[in-house]
C-alpha cells in the first residue's frame, strides 16, 4: 500500500523551503554586488516572487483560521480538546481483504473487514440505521469537521428522507450514505432471494432518494452468510465493513482483546437518543471523540480508503 502523504503539510513545506532558498540567495548576492546594489528584478520576476509570497501567506492564514475554528467548536460542544486533523488519504487505496475467521466458501465476493490496512493513526466513524434524526448532530459534526459514514435502513429513514439529504450535503466533502438493508432483518435466516430484496432494494432506495448507488454495505447485527455476500455483489456492493469497537454516550465496547484503538479501526455507533440511551447523539460524539483524540488518533473518511 502506498503511504498517504499529508498534502497540506507538503505544500506548506515546499512553500517554506522556497521562501528560505529565496532569502538565502538574496543574502549571498548582497555581499558580492557593487555598492550600488544588485539590478532590480524584471517586472515578471518581481510579480512571480510576490505571487509566491502571497500564496504562502494566504495558505498559512487559512490553516490558522481552520484551527482556530476547530478550537472554538470543541469548546462550544464540550470536548476535552479539539479533534486531531486527519492526514491526506493515500494516493492509492489499500487492498482490502476479508478478516481471518470471517470468510465464507465463496470466491470473488466483497471483503468483510473490521480494520482498514493503514499505518496512519486514523480511525473511521460509522453510524447505523437512522432511527434518531437529531439536527444537533448535523450542526456538531459540521462545526467540528468530523467525517463519518451513515449506513441506513429504509424502515426507519423513510419518514424523513429530507434529514439524510441534508446530512449528505452538510459538510464540504459530503457525507456518504450507505446500505444497511430495507428492514434490518437477520439475513442468514432468509433465502437468497429474500436477502437480495433486502440488500438490492435498499440500493435502489438510496440511488433514487440520494442520487448514488453505494458501494458499501453493512449487514444488520454484523451477521451474514455466503448468500448475503453473493446478493450484495449482484447489485453493486464492493465491500462489507463491520467494526472493531462501538461507541455509546456513556462507554465504549471493544471487539479486540486489548480493548484499544488501532490504525484503521472502524468505530460503530447508532442513530439513537435518550429514549434508547443514557444521553443524546451529541453526548455520544463527545464521548467517542474524547477517547479517539486522547489516544492520538484522527477521524478520517472511510470512503477515501475503501
Amino acid at each position: 500500500m502506498a503511504k498517504g502523504v499529508h498534502r497540506s503539510s507538503r505544500a506548506l513545506g515546499a512553500a517554506l523551503a522556497f521562501a528560505a532558498l529565496a532569502a538565502a540567495a538574496t543574502a549571498c548576492s548582497a555581499g558580492t554586488e557593487p555598492a550600488g546594489g544588485p539590478p532590480a528584478p524584471a517586472a515578471g520576476q518581481q510579480a512571480q516572487g510576490q505571487g509566491a509570497a502571497g500564496a504562502l501567506n494566504a495558505y498559512v492564514e487559512k490553516v490558522r483560521e481552520q484551527r482556530a475554528a476547530r478550537v472554538l467548536a470543541a469548546k462550544k460542544w464540550g470536548l476535552a480538546r479539539p479533534p486531531l486533523e486527519a492526514p491526506a488519504p493515500p494516493a492509492v487505496k489499500p487492498r482490502i481483504t476479508t478478516r481471518k475467521g470471517f470468510e465464507t466458501d465463496g470466491e470473488g465476493l466483497p471483503p468483510v473487514f473490521t480494520t482498514v490496512p493503514t499505518k496512519q493513526k486514523v480511525v473511521f466513524l460509522t453510524i447505523d440505521d437512522g432511527a434518531e434524526k437529531d439536527p444537533a448532530l448535523l450542526r456538531m459534526m459540521n462545526d467540528l469537521r468530523i467525517p463519518y459514514s451513515a449506513f441506513l435502513s429504509d424502515y426507519v429513514v423513510k419518514d424523513d428522507y429530507a434529514y439524510f439529504a441534508r446530512m449528505q450535503k452538510s459538510q464540504p466533502g459530503g457525507i456518504a450514505l450507505n446500505n444497511h438493508t430495507l428492514n434490518h432483518r437477520y439475513l442468514p435466516g432468509l433465502s437468497y432471494s429474500e436477502q437480495k430484496r433486502e440488500i438490492c432494494g435498499m440500493q435502489d432506495v438510496i440511488e433514487k432518494r440520494f442520487g448514488k448507488r453505494p458501494p458499501l454495505f453493512r449487514p444488520p447485527y454484523g451477521n451474514y452468510n455466503e448468500d448475503t455476500l453473493r446478493a450484495a455483489k449482484s447489485c453493486g456492493v464492493k465491500a462489507v465493513p463491520l467494526w472493531a469497537s462501538e461507541a455509546f454516550p456513556d462507554h465504549m465496547e471493544w471487539r479486540e482483546w486489548d480493548r484499544d484503538l488501532h490504525p484503521g479501526d472502524i468505530v460503530l455507533t447508532h442513530f439513537r437518543g435518550k429514549e434508547d440511551w443514557k444521553g443524546t447523539m451529541p453526548d455520544m460524539i463527545r464521548r467517542v471523540m474524547n477517547v479517539i483524540t486522547a489516544k492520538g488518533y484522527a477521524v478520517a473518511k472511510l470512503e477515501d480508503y475503501v
